[in-house]
């Protein structure tokens, strides 16, 4: 079966968390016997054309625009035209899966020109991020989410939360959404023999100290506000012996003064953006994760840490409630709540046996619900599901 994926993301290009999944999931379903082929975005750094993985890549330049959506329509019609020239290059597509809206308009152009099945897969929604649409871009974004939704044969989404959220923001039928996990490939989070563990902590803490931190995208959804907040409860009760390290590239001007009044501005860290490299070694040093997020799908920053076997401490938000089960792989917390969440990560800083407990708990849950391959067989079944269907029906 050959399966055409468009995602605007795919590294070394990384904005979020779509990369990864992408990146992850396909050599999977190559394993399986699938053909993949898939157009994204190119980068100074990568070929236009080249396998990885067993996926074919083909990445399209994307001209000079005004604004980020002037942008998204060049990406567009620049991927509409790498995938015409496949269509004329290869035999027939099975089927399209397109990864949120932003490769909306050519997932749906190349559906109907090639009269070909579309999956999508809905990462996030603008309804979700913001609680409702209160301006003319968010419904703008709103809109173009609505419209690939209903253009799918199949919706995937990562999550039971994010089902209901499509339900309730698009009114899209409970039975045309599958939920099928992110996952993670736990092995790249083990500790090289090599590695100075030491001296690598040094760069960030104090020896006596303990480290709690956040990896992400500095964005209002995130909760690092809440985390900051928190974080004086934390130091109190710990006798200052703690450093809240801030991982993520992006303007943090705003958090750095919210840390300069709660005056604990000597006990943060703001790292910018940092190579996934040292934070796989980062996050065998650590002694906390926190991810207290105000909106959130899915959380696969949850799973990179029960990789990494650090505790994980996270808000009851999204998708993070499925992922992290509390008292067994992590701690669950209050959503915006500074004091459930200083709570939660006094629980783990005080308590080495419980923290041990969930971690060896979180690790062993990674091979049961969140391995790539168990989730690329229940893609593939949706894939063989799709495919069975279009034979029954004129387009």
């Amino acid at each position: 079966m050959k399966i055409l994926v468009l995602a605007w993301e795919f590294p070394p290009r990384i904005v979020g968390g779509i990369a990864r999944h992408v990146a992850e999931l396909y050599p999977e379903l190559v394993q399986k016997g699938y053909d993949i082929y898939l157009i994204t975005v190119a980068t100074e750094e990568s070929p236009s054309q080249e396998i990885v993985d067993g996926i074919h890549i083909y990445r399209v330049p994307v001209p000079p625009s005004n604004d980020f959506f002037h942008w998204v329509d060049n990406m567009n019609r620049a991927m509409e035209q790498r995938g015409q020239a496949l269509f004329q290059e290869q035999e027939k597509f099975d089927v399209i899966h397109a990864h949120d809206w932003l490769v909306g308009d050519v997932a749906i152009n190349l559906k109907h020109h090639g009269k070909i099945p579309l999956v999508v897969t809905i990462h996030a929604t603008e309804y979700g991020r913001y609680n409702g649409l209160y301006n003319d871009t968010q419904r703008y974004i709103a809109g173009k989410e609505g419209i690939l939704i209903y253009n799918g044969w199949r919706v995937i989404v990562c999550s039971n939360y994010m089902r209901h959220e499509l339900e309730r923001a698009f009114g899209t039928p409970w039975d045309k959404i599958d939920v099928i996990y992110n996952g993670i490939r736990p092995e790249k989070k083990h500790r090289r023999p090599d590695f100075d563990y030491r001296n690598f902590r040094r760069k960030f803490a104090e020896d006596g100290e303990k480290i709690v931190y956040y990896v992400g995208r500095m964005t209002y959804e995130k909760g690092i506000s809440v985390l900051l907040t928190a974080a004086p409860q934390v130091l109190e009760a710990l006798n200052n012996q703690v450093k809240f390290v801030i991982i993520g590239g992006g303007n943090t001007d705003r958090l750095k003064q919210l840390a300069w009044n709660l005056g604990i501005w000597e006990h943060c860290f703001f790292t910018g953006f940092m190579s996934d490299e040292d934070l796989d070694k980062f996050q065998t040093i650590a002694d906390c994760a926190v991810f207290p997020s105000l909106y959130e799908p899915f959380g696969i920053v949850a799973l990179e840490s029960f990789a990494a076997r650090v505790p994980v401490v996270v808000s009851n938000t999204g998708g993070l409630a499925e992922v992290v089960r509390h008292h067994s792989t992590g701690i669950v917390t209050q959503t915006n709540n500074p004091d459930s969440l200083a709570h939660g990560i006094l629980e783990i800083l005080s308590n080495p046996s419980l923290a041990k407990q969930l971690v060896e708990a979180a690790y062993k849950d990674l091979g049961i619900r969140f391995n790539w391959s168990k989730l690329a067989e229940e893609t593939a079944a949706i894939y063989e599901r799709v495919v069975q269907e279009r034979q029954t029906v004129e387009w």
